[in-house]
């Protein structure tokens, strides 16, 4: 579709990691029906790629492959071409700015692990280099909090606290290197679904502060306190939804996993381990368990969106 020559590079591609919640506390709806949060964000080492191409002015197209590739959008309600578009409207001049999608997916969709977060994030930053705009990184990060909560921290990556309804991101004080093992529902959950849940159960519930424990673990960089510490307060929701997922969260714990959540709205389940070694037992165990759809080892901190090509 590229047609004449243009400023930037024919095609860039981003690296982008999921997300895991070491902690998530959610508050009560606010006016508008988003729910003020309280989390730790890490980035681990399960990786989409967006890669954008030149297209025609004013025309956005996006292709998919990979994990669940069948379940993403490929219309407008696409994050990566929301992305798109939101830049070129915010930063054009929009009317001579188009771009072709491609998205090569590893992070299982609605599976608590922020793959279209993710998307969106990549695709800003892909989009940026691609149309040699002159947008700042503070720029790229208020357009991702327009786009969703958990955008703004696909671009940051690392260990990063969140607040509001989770686009605001700051740095955390974190040591260490810590192993997962990321075990991945048969299904997905939604995550509007899970919240609608989570105000069933907790009526009053109560507003969101992160919990000291878990940041004193972060800066010890101990993996066993950082397992004690692991908390997320919509878990019991997507258990209310899944039921089976408690099952998988006993079981990793059984075969020595130190800590053990569902990831944000789930239904994917976290197990932090003490190591590599640690990781390819728990890993092998849960397999062969037959518990859930597949399971990866990742680590973490990594860093957030990144151009690679």
């Amino acid at each position: 579709m590229a047609s004449s020559p243009q400023p930037g590079p024919a095609g860039v591609r981003v690296r982008v990691p999921a997300k895991i919640n070491l902690a998530l506390k959610v508050g009560p709806p606010r006016a508008d029906g988003y729910h003020p949060l309280a989390t730790v964000y890490q980035a681990v080492s399960v990786y989409d790629e967006v890669h954008a191409a030149w297209a025609n002015p004013d025309e956005f197209e996006v292709v998919v492959s990979g994990e669940g590739a069948d379940l993403v959008p490929l219309d407008d309600s696409n994050l990566a071409v929301r992305a798109a578009k939101l830049l070129a409207r915010t930063h054009g001049p929009h009317d001579s700015l188009g771009a072709s999608l491609s998205i090569k997916k590893a992070i299982p969709v609605a599976g608590g692990l922020a793959g279209g977060s993710a998307n969106g994030a990549a695709a800003l930053l892909a989009c940026a280099v691609l149309w040699d705009l002159d947008v700042t990184a503070d720029g790229l990060r208020a357009l991702a909090a327009e786009l969703g909560s958990d955008v703004p921290f696909a671009l940051l990556g690392g260990t990063a606290v969140g607040s509001g309804r989770g686009e605001d991101v700051a740095p955390a004080l974190a040591r260490g290197t810590y192993h997962w093992v990321l075990a991945f529902g048969y299904h997905g959950l939604s995550t509007a679904t899970v919240y609608r849940r989570f105000d069933e159960l907790s009526p009053r519930a109560a507003p969101p502060t992160v919990p000291p424990d878990l940041m004193n673990a972060l800066r010890s960089g101990d993996p066993r306190l950082l397992g004690r510490a692991l908390s997320n307060d919509l878990e019991a929701a997507a258990l209310d939804l899944q039921p089976r997922l408690r099952t998988v969260l006993q079981t990793g714990l059984e075969y020595g996993a130190l800590g053990a959540l569902v990831s944000g709205s789930g239904p994917t389940c976290a197990f932090l381990v003490d190591g590599e070694s640690a990781a390819v037992d728990l890993s092998v165990s849960l397999s062969a368990e037959g518990l859930c759809r597949a399971v990866r080892r990742a680590t973490g901190p990594v860093t957030g969106a990144r151009v690679v090509n």
